[in-house]
C-alpha cells in the first residue's frame, strides 16, 4: 500500500455533509487521519453519515458557518483542543446559486452572499488554521513521521474560464486563485514545510450540480467543450485533495492549481454532428472494440 504519510495526521474538511465533502471524508479515513468535519446546516446529517461510515475515525463533527470568522476560529480551536494539533485542511465549503441572472439583474444580496460563502469563507477557513498552526508550530519530521502541513482550498472552473449568468460564483471561484498564491509564501513563516494548493472541478455530478443536469441536454451540452465527455465525481476530487495534502506524495507542490475537468477548454470542441457521428462509430464498432 502506497504510504501517503496522513495516518494519525488530524485534517479539518469544510462543508463536509455535502458530496464532495463526504468523498473527502471517506477518503482521508482510509488513510487513518484524524478527521474534523464541519457543516453549516446539516450538522444532523452530517453526524449521521459519520456514525454510518466512519465510526472506526470518531470524527469531531462541527456546525459552521465559515461566513463567520470566529465559527472558523472556534473550529480550529476545537481541533487542536482534542486532537493536540491541525495539520491539514480542505476548504470546501461552497453553494453555487443554480438560478441563471446576467450581472445587472442580479441581486446584490446574492452576489455579496456568494462571494461570503465561497471566497471569503475559504479565507476565514485558511486564516483559521494559520493560527491554529501559529499556535502549535510544525510538526517535527522524521523518517516515521514527515513534517510539512498543507492546504487546500477546492475551487471551479467557473473562476477560470467564467460562467455566464453565474458570475458572482465565477468572481468568488476566481478569487482563491490569487489568495492561494498569497498564502504559499505566507505559510511558510509559520512551517518551512507547509504547502498550500488550488482544485478546480469542472462538472462534477453531485448534489448542487443536480438541478442544473435535470434535463436531457444538459450533461451534453456541458461535455462540449470538455475532450473526456464525461462528467467528474465526487471521488476525484477527492483523490486529487488527498494527493495534494498528503506530505509523502506531494510535498514540493505549492501555489499550483489543479484542474479536473476533462480536459475542459473554453470554446466549443463538439457540436451536435460529431456528437451524432461519434455516437454511430461506437455502435459500429460495438462493446469489445
Amino acid at each position: 500500500m502506497l504510504d501517503t504519510g496522513l495516518a494519525g495526521r488530524t485534517v479539518w474538511i469544510t462543508g463536509a455533509s455535502g458530496g464532495i465533502g463526504r468523498a473527502l471524508a471517506r477518503s482521508f479515513a482510509r488513510e487513518g487521519a484524524r478527521l474534523v468535519l464541519s457543516a453549516h446546516s446539516q450538522l444532523a446529517e452530517l453526524e449521521a453519515f459519520a456514525a454510518r461510515e466512519l465510526a472506526a475515525s470518531a470524527p469531531l463533527c462541527l456546525a459552521v458557518d465559515v461566513r463567520d470568522p470566529r465559527a472558523c476560529e472556534h473550529a480550529a480551536e476545537a481541533a487542536v483542543a482534542r486532537f493536540g494539533r491541525l495539520d491539514h485542511v480542505v476548504a470546501n465549503a461552497g453553494r453555487w446559486p443554480s438560478e441563471p441572472r446576467r450581472l445587472d439583474q442580479l441581486d446584490p444580496a446574492r452576489l455579496a452572499d456568494t462571494v461570503a460563502i465561497n471566497l471569503l469563507g475559504a479565507a476565514h477557513t485558511l486564516r483559521a488554521f494559520m493560527a491554529a498552526l501559529a499556535r502549535t508550530g510544525p510538526r517535527a519530521a522524521d523518517d516515521a513521521s514527515p513534517g510539512g502541513a498543507s492546504a487546500v482550498a477546492i475551487g471551479s472552473t467557473a473562476g477560470r474560464f467564467g460562467e455566464r449568468h453565474h458570475s458572482d460564483y465565477a468572481l468568488a471561484k476566481a478569487g482563491l486563485v490569487g489568495l492561494v498564491l498569497s498564502l504559499k509564501n505566507e505559510i511558510v513563516a509559520l512551517d518551512p514545510a507547509a504547502r498550500v494548493n488550488l482544485i478546480e472541478p469542472g462538472w462534477t455530478a453531485t448534489e448542487m450540480a443536480r438541478p442544473a443536469l435535470q434535463d436531457d441536454g444538459a450533461v451534453t451540452r456541458v461535455v462540449r467543450t470538455m475532450a473526456l465527455r464525461q462528467l467528474g465525481r465526487a471521488d476525484d476530487v477527492a483523490q486529487a485533495a488527498l494527493w495534494l495534502c498528503a506530505p509523502r506524495l506531494s510535498p514540493h507542490v505549492t501555489g499550483q492549481t489543479l484542474t479536473l475537468a476533462g480536459g475542459m477548454e473554453g470554446r466549443l470542441l463538439w457540436n451536435e454532428d460529431q456528437v451524432d457521428a461519434e455516437r454511430a462509430r461506437a455502435r459500429t464498432r460495438g462493446p469489445h472494440h
